[in-house]
């Protein structure tokens, strides 16, 4: 149970919403009727009816500010995100949102902006490295089979670009679904765009041929995220093509620069992306039928010009009935000739058979020749022979039968002294004193006893004969390396005209 009275209760005044409203809007205008306020523009926009609208923040408190047509004209600089300005107007309500706001009436510049210059720096430093590089960038697919979007699940993007897409080429999509601006979005958005590139192609989740990072518009704290260095990076690390599209037309975040193609909206993305079906399909009829008039005109032309070369050809009959009539005559002279000809060789033959003997004339004729040519050979070898005998007996007669004698005898002599020497230097008469040769039993003169072994078998050659023998014992040293043997001089003949006698040949007589 309240401890107030109902009496004190009814004696508060009683306000409606909007009498209340207009209490607070004139207390406030009357306490803040002309101030100046220094801070950094958000979230600026231009309206359809030419109105700005914005926000004026610093650390720690954030005030809407409005621009009425009419003033905005006459500003002296170009609102945008993250410039510090000072704004001189007047403090008023809107009761409509229970909301206060700053009515501009000038504006003017009070620094750069604290994000703004540290976009700038940030943008110069990844500029320097190269990510920003046109050499970088890839060309889009003509017409991906999968295509990969990064952006909110919930927002208006995806079903936006999924309408387009499907408006002009429908196409698997693969949605990785992110946070687009607060906390964490930034690491959201890099993680999403290297696990689109880890997948590995083939595999059971397809691998897209075109990356998009999208998102609608904000203040340039809305769009921050974007702006992160590992998402930059991320970007411009990707081997897959990838399309930025972040904010509005005139939002610019540093993915912008660092992706191969920026996109004003989502919707510009998912146009960039595919082609129009349609028109490719109209584009390929329409390559066709300039193809086949093509073809059709080029026949055309050809056809054309092969008639007029033919009009210029001279008349076919006329051409050949000349030089048929020519062939006519030749042909004609042709049989006159060879008829003359063969009436010429007919006579010739006629007056060499006339001139032929007969048979039996010429075999008779031919038989007296050889005949006479006989006899007058045999006379001829009569002669010769006579001639022969005559010289035969002539040199019978000059012969000396003692010469032939004398001669026959010195040979004889001859070739005995030469048998006795051949039979002096025979081997055999060294066997004949009592000395033997021992043979391998290939029959070759064994010469040194290091050439045999233990268990060899030998013939030994006597005078009389040969017998057989086996090895037992051996004790001669082994047989040394042999030199090369050197050219031994030949020898000098001695005063009795013969050549000394060989000194191994000696040691054996």
């Amino acid at each position: 149970m309240s401890d107030k009275s109902p009496d004190l209760a009814t004696n508060l005044p009683e306000f409606s919403v909007s009498e209340l409203s207009r209490a607070l809007k004139r207390t406030v205008e009357d306490t803040y009727p002309y101030v100046r306020v220094r801070g950094e523009l958000s979230g600026f926009k231009r309206a359809a009816s030419g109105h700005l609208y914005m926000t004026l923040k610093d650390e720690n408190a954030v005030l809407d500010a409005v621009c009425w047509r009419g003033t905005a004209g006459r500003l002296s600089i170009a609102p945008e995100d993250g410039l510090e300005v000072i704004c001189t107007g007047k403090l008023t309500t809107y009761p409509g949102r229970s909301k206060y706001q700053i009515v501009v009436e000038q504006m003017e510049m009070a620094g750069e902006g604290a994000l703004l210059k540290l976009l700038e720096d940030r943008r110069k430093k990844l500029a320097a490295e190269g990510l920003f590089d046109d050499s970088r960038k890839r060309e889009l697919p003509f017409l991906p089979e999968v295509i990969g979007v990064v952006t909110s699940p919930t927002g208006a993007v995806i079903r936006d670009i999924l309408h387009r897409l499907s408006d002009r080429f429908p196409r698997h999509v693969l949605l990785w679904p992110v946070l687009v601006q607060g906390d964490g979005a930034a690491d959201q958005v890099t993680a999403a765009i290297e696990g689109f590139n880890g997948i590995d192609p083939g595999g059971p989740v397809p691998r897209p041929d075109l990356i998009i990072v999208a998102r609608g518009g904000g203040s340039l704290e809305d769009l921050w995220a974007f702006n992160e260095e590992n998402v930059v990076r991320a970007a411009a690390a990707s081997d897959i093509p990838l399309i930025s599209a972040v904010g509005h037309e005139t939002d610019t975040t540093l993915i912008d620069f660092a992706s191969d193609r920026r996109a004003p909206t989502p919707t510009a993305a998912a146009e960039m992306a595919v082609p129009v079906r349609a028109e490719l399909q109209a584009s390929v009829l329409d390559n066709e039928r300039r193809m086949i008039a093509a073809m059709h005109r080029m026949v055309d032309d050809r056809r054309l010009r092969v008639e007029g070369l033919a009009r210029g050809l001279p008349d076919l009959d006329s051409l050949i009935g000349t030089q048929q009539q020519r062939l006519d005559g030749e042909d004609e002279r042709l049989r006159n000739a060879m008829q003359s000809l063969l009436r010429d060789r007919g006579q010739q033959v006629a007056h060499w058979a006339a001139q032929i003997k007969p048979p039996q004339q010429v075999l008779f004729e031919t038989q007296t020749r050889v005949a006479q040519s006989a006899k007058d050979l045999t006379a001829a070898m009569r002669r010769y022979l006579d001639g022969q005998d005559n010289r035969a007996a002539r040199i019978v007669d000059r012969f000396e039968p003692a010469l032939v004698e004398r001669q026959t005898d010195t040979a004889a002599q001859q070739l005995k002294a030469a048998g006795a020497l051949l039979e002096s230097l025979s081997f055999r008469r060294v066997l004949d004193r009592g000395y033997a040769v021992v043979r391998d039993t290939d029959g070759n003169a064994v010469m040194t006893a290091a050439t045999l072994q233990t268990g060899d078998s030998v013939l030994v050659e006597f005078s009389d004969g040969r017998v057989g023998a086996d090895i037992t014992t051996t004790d001669a040293p082994p047989e040394p390396a042999k030199k090369p043997a050197s050219r031994k001089p030949k020898a000098k003949a001695g005063a009795s005209g013969k050549a000394k006698a060989d000194g191994r040949q000696g040691s054996l007589l």
